[in-house]
């Protein structure tokens, strides 16, 4: 499958390059909905913990339900959906008998089926880019950093279809770019939805100069940028080519936090081809650390909206 740039969240996840790492620093894997995503996940972390606190071995847990040590690995790790029943009899392998312990680990194997609006669009992606969207969807707060184009969350139907489009030069099906298109502007829905996370995104000011598509597509995303910064949980800022240098050097990135107090903090880092899913704590209060800088370094919400007129003035 050919690769376009993604607006951060839509490139290429490689999984066994770096997995996603879940609650106790196992790999997230591709989710059912934002939710099911995180019911996966904290399954597969209290199951890995129930058969350790017993001592059980992952080839012992896998022959009980007849599977491999590998599908136990998969499973803890939130890289497979969940059978009841396979849930059932390992909790019963681990000795949790009471049905008032067993049912709420049951009912997150039910809930983690459930399959995500997202899969509507499995033909023009990889069954992997939904771990990122099933993230990005459970978070509560939503931090990035970007630098080559306007984050995918705030970029304009136009100024996305530019996106999607430069970076492959062969023919392409229209019918391909509009699903990607219209992928990236079902995702948008999340920042006005009932649960709607807080949205902090930093760019870099060569993103916000560099041309994607006509002088029209630029000014419209620029004045987008500009409107959607006034909604409370949306925060933008703009990093000024005057600052010069800043701890942000390594280049773009998205932390993600959740709700759920047994999930960590995750940071991904997009690549040409593939992702990087890091959750280790002292490695996320790093990023954590640099985007507070960041956030004290740029100019502030208003003088960025006074930026944005500015750069669409002399554009």
């Amino acid at each position: 499958m050919a690769h376009f740039p993604q607006g951060r969240g839509e490139g290429f996840l490689e999984m066994e390059t770096q997995p996603a790492m879940g609650a106790s620093g196992g790999a997230i894997g591709a989710s059912g909905s934002s939710g099911s995503m995180v019911r996966r996940i904290l399954l597969g972390s209290q199951l890995r913990r129930l058969r350790e606190s017993r001592g059980v071995t992952r080839e012992a847990a896998g022959y009980s339900i007849r599977a491999s040590e590998s599908k136990i690995s998969r499973m803890e790790l939130g890289r497979v959906s969940f059978k009841a029943r396979d849930v059932a009899d390992l909790l019963t392998l681990y000795g949790v008998l009471d049905e008032a312990e067993r049912e709420p680990l049951l009912g997150l194997a039910r809930d983690s089926s459930i399959a995500g609006w997202w899969h509507n669009y499995s033909d023009v992606l990889p069954g992997w880019f939904q771990t990122y969207v099933g993230l990005e969807g459970s978070a509560s707060h939503i931090n990035t950093y970007e630098v080559q184009f306007v984050h995918g969350l705030l970029q304009t139907e136009e100024y996305a279809h530019a996106v999607v489009t430069a970076g492959h030069r062969e023919h392409i099906a229209r019918e391909e770019i509009e699903r990607r298109v219209a992928l990236r502007i079902e995702r948008q829905k999340l920042l006005i939805g009932e649960n709607a996370p807080q949205f902090l995104c930093i760019l870099d000011e060569a993103a916000l100069r560099r041309p994607f598509g006509s002088h029209a597509i630029m000014d419209a995303q620029l004045r987008h940028l500009a409107e959607v910064s006034e909604a409370p949980n949306v925060t933008v800022q703009v990093v000024p080519f005057e600052l010069g240098g800043h701890p942000a050097e390594s280049g773009a990135f998205t932390l993600l936090r959740f709700p759920e107090s047994d999930l960590n903090d995750v940071v991904y880092l997009e690549q040409l081809t593939s992702a990087l899913y890091l959750d280790k704590k002292d490695e996320v209060a790093h990023y954590d650390q640099v985007l507070a800088r960041l956030v004290k370094d740029s100019l502030s919400p208003a003088r960025t909206r006074d930026h944005l007129n500015r750069i669409r003035q002399i554009g």
